[in-house]
């Protein structure tokens, strides 16, 4: 069994790989390391059954070896990022989905989109099933993140539709755990960033958004069940448990006794007011649901940007 994962030095792509190599599948990771790093997949260097490749899939996803299943995870995927290469952010959404659908069609494989929960805009609904056809502004500045994925779940349905290729889609909700970049433009690694520099916690607008956060670990279980399973349309996998930024910020603060109070500036355009996955489809359809603690998952994830930090400062 071999499978293609394209993003794959990002936080969740290196993580995929992990589970794939773990479930005994061979491995072709791709990335360009525009957002991603290939110090997340260092851990695999010299891992037989894994291989990497600095390859630009919007422009080329060509593999001449027998491939089982493409994995598509190639996106920036943070606020800062996606403003900074909306040019890629689009493309890898629309070329490269089609590049790496092109890529299962030939080769006779399954197909895997990572899609997002930024599909559904500031909802109007909460939390949000995949029945929630979203509310999103087409050309905001968030448009090419959120866009891009739409017309990916479009076009994944199309292949799917018109060739009878198995697609499988999953709809990300916000994620954390080691392996994030630090100050990447997220709450939980801002907000830690911040507070291991000493700098106030930044919340934007009035802190009442809300968010829900799942351990990575959970995530990428619920990933490789929707993987394996007979589902094409889009399934939800987050963690419901909902609070908003403000009691988030506080949750980081308690484990820093020193950090400054939190401070506020101007909400960004089009964020969104509300996000909390209806994970109703995915427990009964895949038997999953998050398992991890917040309070648990923070305790590894801190450790991990501790570290990171200190490595930060070393180098300066």
């Amino acid at each position: 069994m071999r499978a293609v994962v394209t993003g794959a030095a990002g936080f969740l792509g290196s993580h995929l790989c992990d589970k794939l190599l773990a479930q005994g599948w061979e491995v072709l990771a791709l990335d360009n390391l525009i957002t991603g790093d290939a110090a997340n997949l260092a851990h695999l260097k010299g891992n037989r059954h894994f291989r990497f490749e600095n390859r630009d899939v919007n422009e080329s996803c060509r593999v001449e070896s027998e491939v089982a299943y493409v994995f598509h995870f190639a996106s920036p995927a943070s606020p800062p990022d996606y403003l900074k290469f909306p040019i890629e952010t689009l493309k890898v959404g629309s070329i490269a989905t089609m590049h790496t659908l092109d890529l299962a069609l030939e080769k006779k494989a399954k197909y895997f989109l990572a899609s997002t929960s930024e599909c559904y805009g500031d909802p109007e609904v909460s939390p949000q099933p995949e029945t929630y056809w979203g509310r999103v502004n087409p050309v905001g500045p968030r448009s090419v993140y959120d866009e891009a994925k739409r017309f990916a779940e479009a076009v994944t349905m199309a292949y799917y539709r018109h060739h009878g290729l198995d697609t499988h889609i999953v709809r990300i909700f916000n994620t954390y755990g080691p392996r994030m970049r630090l100050n990447d433009g997220r709450a939980l690694p801002n907000f830690v960033f911040q507070a291991l520099s000493g700098l106030p916690i930044t919340i934007y607008g009035d802190g009442k958004q809300t968010r829900s956060f799942c351990y990575v670990s959970d995530l990428i279980e619920g990933i490789y069940r929707l993987s394996q399973s007979n589902e094409h349309f889009p399934t939800n996998i987050g963690n419901p448990a909902e609070l908003t930024i403000s009691e988030f910020a506080e949750r980081i603060r308690a484990h820093f006794p020193k950090a400054p109070a939190c401070v506020h500036e101007p909400l960004p355009e089009d964020d969104p007011k509300q996000r909390c996955p209806d994970i109703n489809k995915a427990k009964k359809l895949l038997g999953w649901e998050p398992k991890v603690s917040l309070e648990d998952g923070l305790a590894l994830t801190l450790e991990f940007f501790k570290e990171e930090y200190a490595k930060l400062a070393a180098a300066r």
